[in-house]
């Protein structure tokens, strides 16, 4: 009776509440209104009601933000996943998605959708909330500078940068008097107009500069390193002279701008002398990642918001405010990073691709439908690109730079991407550029980001080193090549004893490197040393207790799985080891729903369908995505805390798997392990060469080596320490689902070279 008191007690608590409503509605429907109790309340049925309510709910303004932002999102992703498998920055994708979603695609051909996504009075909402992020995307710039490698590089990069600076604005205000002459705009100043072309000539993508310098593995070289020198420095003197130019065109003539000019003086000191102080004051205390209290996170906000708000006031743009607290923020890169975290994600996830449609939105491709205009954008274009990418690459020739660095230096800072399209758009606001005139300014800012990767690669492949250098650089190839590529230590480590595994007892002749590849976007380029300690460190001391030499590679990549294939391949590896990766979609209905679509859709997957004759609905994973490119063997541990391989359990499923005894000789040879090669299919009977060769190995090493057609009984296998296995023969005993899969050690699915 007492198991059932509470069931008893909700029963009764649930039926008297229910019975006290009921009498409380009927007493109130007495008190309607004789309207009511006339039937003059319309009544349209159950179901038109339903219909009214729920298209109502759909015209909604919240509804509309949030499906508009869903719908953002998605295209942003999309077009982001696009762009990096050909080998360009994400930031060209969001900007692509915001042209598509807006009145230059999806207006021209589905205007109905368009209007229902986008109606002109839900754009105001968009704008607000676009604003938000830029504001903290701002503020994220401004941190991510280290003015420390300015005060130490300062002299050269501050001669490169301000002379592309200065010589794309004089190139700009020339194109101007071209621009103000035959398509003068209505109501602007000349002052104002040139300055703003020349401004947005002048500008350069720090954020999309530093990615592409990670990406390609730059961080530590001279050229990196100045290149970041250049850009940052090139940020704050930009942002200064943009500043300026608000201040102008809002006051209309220079001398009534002199007053704000002074005022935003008087805002740069408080800052510099008196707010900076006082925050480096709370990092030091503060600082760290467990001291980063909400109190503390409050008091960072706040001097972001009241940054941005003088600046606005003041009348130079509340971006600037936002970008300047971030650069007084305290200096210790953990502090940045934990900062940094906690506002990163909503800033560039969900709030900076709404920037890029409202971008795009306002973007109107359409009005660009005479020729001459067209000419006009072209010119724009080779002004932009002669400006800065020769301006820059002089200026660092001038300063003693290789031609190769200075051509490299000028294709970088010729990258525009996300900045400009935030001055374009405050050019926009401010009336400066028309309608036409800033759809060619778009066009020219998506023109100069593409265009940085091709440039960075023709210089590299017409100052490439010449052969007799290059057979400097040749390795051994005799040696045993072995690749482990982990993304956590812990894998990364059972991956090294696997190896170890099939090397020990020659060191000599093998070659083990560790390779981990961290996302581009998850990795500021100040906290990439201590981000490349902290990956190996682990592994190395394990390396160090085993005897083993090891080899480490760093790379930083938007795509992580081509940089492994790509390291595999150019390395000559003969063997690439992964761990096995975990899908997000196990464990529920709709994520098995959503990794069913996403390998029918997936292009990779339609290609090796294709490629390979293979049915549409067969698995296809991650780690099979790599195996399909890789020309080496490629290994793929389900770890199990492997440590050893004393004992070891090789089923044979399939004709295919006789690639396997090269495995199985080095585990007998290098681990004196104990080899059970279980003919489950007795293929043995039919395949006459695998069998002499395990006969004659069985002669050779009689103790090491145990041929069998019974199955394995449950206490075998719990004696086990691995079980290799081919991956084709590995998929059909997983859709077999036999009894002894659950009793299995740690797992090596092997899949053979490619032919």
């Amino acid at each position: 009776m007492r198991k059932y008191r509470n069931t008893i007690f909700y029963v009764v608590l649930i039926g008297t509440l229910l019975a006290v409503m009921y009498w409380v509605i009927r007493m109130g429907t007495q008190l309607e209104s004789p309207e009511l109790l006339r039937g003059e309340k319309t009544n349209n049925g159950a179901w038109k009601d339903f219909i009214t309510t729920l298209c109502d709910s759909l015209q909604h303004p919240l509804a509309i933000l949030l499906a508009q932002i869903v719908t953002i999102i998605i295209a942003a992703r999309i077009m982001g996943w696009i762009c990096i498998k050909i080998k360009q920055p994400v930031v060209i994708g969001e900007m692509l998605a915001g042209i598509i979603l807006g009145p230059s695609l999806l207006g021209i051909y589905f205007p109905a959708f368009s209007h229902m996504l986008f109606p002109i009075e839900s754009l105001s909402n968009l704008q607000f909330l676009s604003q938000i992020g830029l504001i903290l995307f701002m503020f994220i710039i401004g941190m991510e500078l280290d003015l420390n490698v300015l005060r130490n590089k300062a002299h050269d990069a501050v001669v490169i940068s301000h002379a592309s600076i200065v010589i794309p604005f004089t190139l700009g205000i020339s194109l101007a008097y071209f621009l103000y002459l035959f398509h003068p705009p209505k109501n602007v100043e000349f002052l104002s107009y040139s300055l703003f072309i020349g401004i947005s000539m002048s500008i350069t993508a720090f954020p999309v500069l530093a990615r592409i310098i990670q990406e390609r593995g730059l961080q530590k070289s001279k050229l990196g390193a100045m290149a970041i020198t250049c850009a940052a420095a090139d940020d704050i003197t930009a942002w200064c002279i943009l500043a300026v130019v608000i201040a102008i065109v809002k006051a209309g003539d220079f001398a009534s701008a002199l007053y704000t000019i002074g005022l935003a003086i008087g805002y740069l000191f408080v800052m510099i002398k008196i707010i900076r102080p006082f925050l480096k004051r709370v990092g030091e205390v503060k600082g760290s990642k467990e001291a980063l209290s909400k109190p503390v996170v409050a008091i960072f906000f706040i001097v972001l918001l009241l940054s941005s708000y003088a600046t606005e006031v003041i009348g130079i743009h509340a971006l600037f405010g936002a970008f300047m607290a971030g650069a007084i923020m305290p200096e210790g890169s953990r502090f940045r990073t934990a900062f940094i975290e906690k506002i990163e994600d909503v800033a560039t996830l969900l709030l900076l691709p709404l920037f890029f449609v409202y971008t795009g939105l306002r973007t109107q491709i359409g009005l660009l439908n005479d020729p001459n205009l067209w000419m006009i954008t072209v010119g724009i274009i080779l002004v932009a690109v002669i400006g800065k990418f020769m301006g820059s690459t002089l200026a660092a020739r001038f300063v003693g730079q290789s031609w190769k660095d200075s051509l490299s230096i000028g294709a970088l800072m010729n990258t525009r991407g996300l900045m400009e399209l935030i001055v374009l758009n405050i050019g926009y606001d401010l009336g400066v550029l028309s309608a036409e005139l800033f759809s060619m300014m778009v066009v020219m800012a998506l023109v100069t980001t593409f265009m940085t990767g091709p440039s960075l690669d023709l210089i590299n492949f017409l100052y490439r080193p010449r052969k007799t250098l290059m057979r400097e650089d040749l390795q051994d190839k005799s040696k045993f090549k072995i690749l482990l590529s982990f993304a956590k230590s812990n894998t990364g480590i059972s991956l090294l004893y696997l190896a170890n595994a099939i090397t020990l007892k020659s060191k000599k002749n093998a070659e083990i490197t560790a390779l981990h590849i961290e996302p581009s976007n998850e990795l500021h380029h100040y906290e990439v040393e201590t981000q490349e300690l902290d990956s190996f460190r682990e592994i190395k001391q394990v390396a160090q207790q085993l005897d083993q030499p090891i080899k480490t590679v760093f790379k930083i990549s938007s795509d992580i799985d081509s940089g492994i294939v790509q390291t595999s391949n150019e390395g000559d590896h003969d063997l690439l080891l992964l761990g096995v990766s975990e899908s997000i979609y196990e464990g529920s209905l709709l994520g098995r729903f959503l990794d069913f679509t996403t390998r029918i859709i997936n292009p990779e997957k339609l290609f090796h369908t294709v490629t390979n004759a293979e049915s549409p609905f067969t698995t296809f994973d991650r780690n099979q995505q790599i195996n399909a490119k890789v020309s080496a063997m490629v290994g793929v541990l389900i770890d199990k805390n492997f440590v050893k391989a004393r004992r070891v359990t090789v089923p044979i499923v399939l004709e295919n798997d006789e690639f396997l005894y090269e495995m199985i000789q080095r585990f007998i040879h290098h681990s004196d392990a104990q080899v059970i090669v279980w003919d489950a299919n007795q293929v043995l009977r039919t395949n006459a060469g695998f069998k002499e060769k395990l006969r004659q190995l069985e002669q050779l090493v009689p103790n090491h080596l145990t041929i069998t057609e019974k199955g394995l009984d449950s206490d075998t296998w719990q004696e086990q320490d691995l079980m290799l296995i081919s991956l084709p023969s590995w998929n059909k005993m997983i859709n077999k689902k036999v009894h002894w899969l659950s009793a299995t050690p740690s797992t090596l699915l092997m899949a053979d070279r490619k032919p």
